[in-house]
C-alpha cells in the first residue's frame, strides 16, 4: 500500500461509529429488508448491519464467515434481479449510512462512500467545487453498484463512462485464512492491488468484496480540486418529443427506430459534434399510450438549437406522425437531479440489456412491434435505446473491465407488472421480446459486428441459466469477453473462498 492509500485507511480506521444490527421483530426490519427496487424478491437476512466504516463491514463480514452464513450488500437499492434480495442470504450489509462526499488532499482525489447516491455526488461536487462525474441518469441510484458496473449518462457521450474517472477503491476483501481486510487499491501503475481497481471498473459490485469507499480523479488532471474532474455545463436543454401509439402504423413504427438507429450510426464517432447531447428512445408499449424521445444537450452553446432541431428531424423524416415537442432549460444540477418517474404498484420487474455496435435491423424492429403492441400483454414493456460512443469509445476494451468500446447505442429491455399471479406470463414475455430480436444468435446480443454482448448493470440471472442461454458462449464471455481472464484472477486472488458471490458472480477457479 502506497503513503497516501496508507493514511486514508488510518483515517478510516479512527471511526468509532457503533454498527447498527436489526433483527427480525424489530420495527425497523421491515423498511431495512425491503428496500428493494424489484418487489419480485424481498430480502429476508438474519441480520442487517447498518455500517459507518470500513472496520465495521469487515466485523460483518468476519462474523457471517465464523457463522458460516451467507453475505451480501446494499447501496442504493436499484438492483433489477435478485442479487441482492435472495433468501440464500443470512447477513445483509446495508451502506446507506456511508455517504459521505469529500475531497482528500492525501490522495489528491474525490472521496465519495459508497452508499451516497448520485444525486447527492452530483450536488456535493458541483456546488462544492464546480465538478462532476458522468454518471447515471437517475440521481436514486447508488455509487456502489452503479461504478463498479461500468456505469453511464448524460455525459458519458462528452467525458466518458464514471470508471473513466475512477482513481481508487477500497474494499473489504476475505483471505484465504477466512479473515476480512480492508485493501485500497489505486490505478497507479506500481500499486500492487491494482487488478482490484481493474475489477472495480465494470465487473460489477459484491462478487470480490464490499467496497465502501472509492475516489475520482480524472486521469492526467492536476492542480486544485476544481480541475481534477469533468465540468458540466452551466445550463442544459431537456426535451421530450412524444408519438401517439394510435398514430403509428407498424410501418411508421419502423421508419422511426429505423431512422434513430441510422442517426447515432453516423454521429457517435469520436469528436463528433453531438458528443454534446444524450438521448433515450423509450419505445414503451402500447398500453402506455406513447413512445418518447427525451434528449439532453449543453444549452450554451451557438448551435445547440440547430443540432437539436436537426436530430430530431432526422429521427422523423418520412415517418407521417407529427409528435408533441416539449422543451425546456434549466442549470445542470436542476436537470441532473429531476427524480426518476415512479412505476407506482407495478414494482414487479424484470430486464436485461445490452451493447449495440450498428443499429437494430428491420427484422428486429419487427419483432419489437409484435411485442410492443401485443393487445394481451398488460405489463408496462420498454425498450430503452440509450446514446452512446463518442468519448466513451477512446478508451481500450482492456483498460477497464467493461470491454465493449465501439458501440453506438445501450440497449435495455424492460417490463414492470402489478400482479404476482402473473410474474410467469410477464417474465416470458421479456423473454420472448428478448429471443425474438437475437434469434440470429440464440436470443442474447453475442458479441458479433451488429451487437456486443451483455451489461452487468443490466443483470439477466437467465444468461446463467443453460436452458435459456442456448447461444453456446458462456454467460461470463457475454458480459466480459477478452477481460473474464484477468476478472478470474482478481476473484482467485482476493476472494478465494467464494464468501461475495450473488447469481452473476463469478466463482473462484
Amino acid at each position: 500500500m502506497n503513503s497516501t492509500a496508507a493514511e486514508a485507511a488510518a483515517r478510516v480506521a479512527a471511526r468509532v461509529d457503533p454498527e447498527v444490527i436489526v433483527k427480525p421483530g424489530d420495527a425497523r426490519y421491515a423498511g431495512l429488508a425491503g428496500r428493494g427496487y424489484n418487489t419480485r424478491f424481498v430480502a429476508s437476512p438474519d441480520e442487517i448491519w447498518l455500517v459507518h466504516c470500513a472496520s465495521q463491514v469487515e466485523k460483518a463480514v468476519n462474523r457471517a464467515i465464523a457463522d458460516n452464513r451467507r453475505i451480501t450488500v446494499r447501496g442504493g437499492g436499484h438492483c433489477f434481479e435478485k442479487l441482492v434480495d435472495d433468501p440464500q442470504f443470512r447477513v445483509l450489509v446495508d451502506m446507506s449510512e456511508m455517504k459521505d462526499i469529500t475531497f482528500d488532499p492525501a490522495m489528491n482525489a474525490f472521496a465519495v462512500q459508497a452508499g451516497a447516491r448520485l444525486g447527492e455526488v452530483y450536488k456535493a461536487l458541483y456546488e462544492g467545487w464546480g465538478v462532476t462525474v458522468p454518471g447515471g441518469v437517475c440521481p436514486e441510484v447508488g455509487v456502489g453498484g452503479h461504478v463498479s458496473g461500468g456505469g453511464y449518462g448524460p455525459l458519458s457521450r462528452r467525458f466518458g463512462l464514471v470508471v473513466d474517472h475512477l482513481y481508487a477503491v477500497e474494499v473489504v476483501v476475505a483471505d484465504r485464512g477466512g479473515r476480512a481486510r480492508t485493501v485500497i487499491a489505486t490505478r497507479e501503475g506500481n500499486d500492487p492491488h491494482r487488478d482490484l481497481w481493474w475489477a472495480h471498473t465494470g465487473g460489477g459490485g459484491g462478487g470480490f468484496g464490499i467496497v465502501t469507499r472509492f475516489w475520482f480523479r480524472s486521469p492526467g488532471a492536476s492542480g486544485g480540486p476544481s480541475s481534477l474532474l469533468p465540468k458540466p455545463p452551466a445550463r442544459m436543454r431537456e426535451t421530450y418529443v412524444t408519438w401517439p401509439w394510435a398514430q403509428l402504423t407498424e410501418a411508421a413504427f419502423t421508419r422511426l427506430v429505423l431512422n434513430h438507429g441510422a442517426w447515432h450510426a453516423a454521429n457517435s464517432a469520436p469528436g463528433s459534434p453531438y458528443a454534446v447531447m444524450h438521448s433515450s428512445f423509450q419505445l414503451h408499449s402500447s398500453i402506455a399510450g406513447s413512445i418518447q424521445l427525451e434528449i439532453r444537450m449543453d444549452a450554451t452553446l451557438p448551435n445547440t438549437a440547430q443540432l437539436h432541431d436537426d436530430y430530431i428531424n432526422a429521427v422523423n423524416a418520412g415517418v407521417g406522425v407529427q409528435p408533441t415537442i416539449d422543451v425546456k432549460e434549466g442549470t445542470w444540477l436542476e436537470i441532473a437531479l429531476e427524480p426518476t418517474a415512479s412505476y407506482g404498484a407495478y414494482s414487479r420487474q424484470k430486464s436485461m440489456g445490452g451493447h449495440l455496435r450498428k443499429p437494430l435491423t428491420a427484422p428486429q424492429v419487427s419483432a419489437i412491434y409484435r411485442s410492443l403492441s401485443d393487445p394481451t400483454h398488460y405489463g408496462v414493456g420498454l425498450v430503452y435505446l440509450a446514446a452512446y460512443g463518442c468519448r466513451i469509445n477512446t478508451v481500450p476494451s482492456s483498460a477497464t473491465a467493461i470491454p465493449q468500446r465501439d458501440s453506438v447505442i445501450k440497449l435495455w429491455y424492460s417490463n414492470n407488472w402489478s400482479d404476482p399471479s402473473q410474474d410467469e406470463a410477464e417474465v416470458d414475455w421479456v423473454r420472448t421480446l428478448r429471443k425474438n430480436v437475437h434469434a440470429e444468435t440464440g436470443g442474447f446480443p453475442v458479441p458479433n459486428d451488429r451487437q456486443d454482448g451483455g451489461y452487468i448493470n443490466y443483470p439477466d440471472i437467465d444468461m446463467r441459466d443453460p436452458a435459456q442461454n442456448t447461444t453456446g458462449v458462456p454467460w461470463y464471455s457475454l458480459f466480459w469477453k477478452d477481460n473474464y481472464p484477468r476478472l478470474q484472477r482478481v476473484k482467485n486472488t482476493y476472494d478465494p473462498k467464494n464468501v461475495f458471490r450473488h447469481a452473476l458472480s463469478l466463482d473462484p477457479a
